[in-house]
């Protein structure tokens, strides 16, 4: 009990700081409960908390973000109440397998292997992985990694990409070191206690704006991809909901004003 009020104090003060409310562990993130009796009438969506500006708490310790604007509208469109759930990352698949959430709406990276665990709308973002270390840094490359110290959020695209690029195997100790998310990344890169990261760009560039910080985004990015809502495999009546709402939101350019809302430009994909 005291561990996790020590985490949401933290959180708190964080969040004082800058607009990007700053996040939890999974300590302190609990697993979704099961959902209520008026499930049918409930659009629950599973999400990192601490994932600016995808979804993240703010002063008052709610969840606010890009992500959870688009789906609060996709849940109206679907004449669907909506509520958050912050769940542990690392186990998202199985709170969307255990029904406790409908759909994991929150800077989701469609990739083959999650394509065969969960199924997913068509892209509404795309991003890429990208190298960020301190402004003072030497590293200006990913060739530069050999023999740092690399950290990355646990179960994320950014592991992947890392662990997949032959560099990962150059790297101090040979794999990433894991975080729970990527905000104790972010302050372990600037405490020194890592020599870089590899995080999403979208996340990378609000962060960095945002703060204010003495970090920068060096090299070509590890992995192009794109954005997608994911459902419970085999839940196609849930997924033909969402993508039509989605659809329908690019289409009358309410995505994109969502869009320039929290990036300051329409980056809707919609291809």
């Amino acid at each position: 009990m005291k561990k996790k009020l020590v985490a949401v104090l933290l959180t708190a003060c964080l969040a004082m700081v800058v607009v990007a409310g700053c996040g939890s562990s999974s300590s302190r993130r609990t697993t979704a409960s099961s959902k209520t009796k008026n499930d049918s009438k409930t659009f629950v969506i599973g999400v990192d908390d601490t994932f600016p500006p995808m979804g993240f708490r703010n002063k008052k310790n709610k969840i606010v973000g890009f992500d959870i604007d688009l789906a609060r509208e996709a849940a109206k469109r679907m004449n669907m109440k909506f509520k958050v759930q912050a769940i542990n990352w690392d186990t998202k698949e199985m709170e969307l397998n255990k029904g406790n959430i409908d759909a994991i709406w929150n800077g989701l990276s469609i990739t083959e292997e999650r394509k065969k665990k969960m199924d997913f709308t068509s892209p509404y973002l795309q991003n890429d992985q990208v190298i960020v270390v301190k402004k003072d840094s030497s590293i200006s490359s990913k060739d530069d990694l050999a023999g740092k110290t690399v950290g990355c959020q646990k179960g994320s695209s950014a592991e992947d990409a890392l662990n997949a690029d032959p560099v990962s195997k150059k790297i101090k100790g040979g794999k990433p070191t894991e975080f729970d998310e990527n905000v104790s990344c972010f302050q372990d890169l600037d405490a020194g206690r890592i020599d870089a990261m590899v995080v999403d760009s979208v996340v990378a560039k609000y962060y960095i704006s945002k703060h204010h910080s003495d970090f920068k985004i060096v090299g070509e990015s590890l992995q192009p991809e794109q954005y997608g809502v994911a459902v419970k495999k085999g839940n196609t009546k849930m997924l033909n909901k969402i993508q039509k709402a989605l659809d329908d939101m690019k289409a009358d350019g309410t995505a994109g004003k969502i869009s320039t809302k929290w990036f300051g430009e329409d980056i809707i994909y919609n291809k």
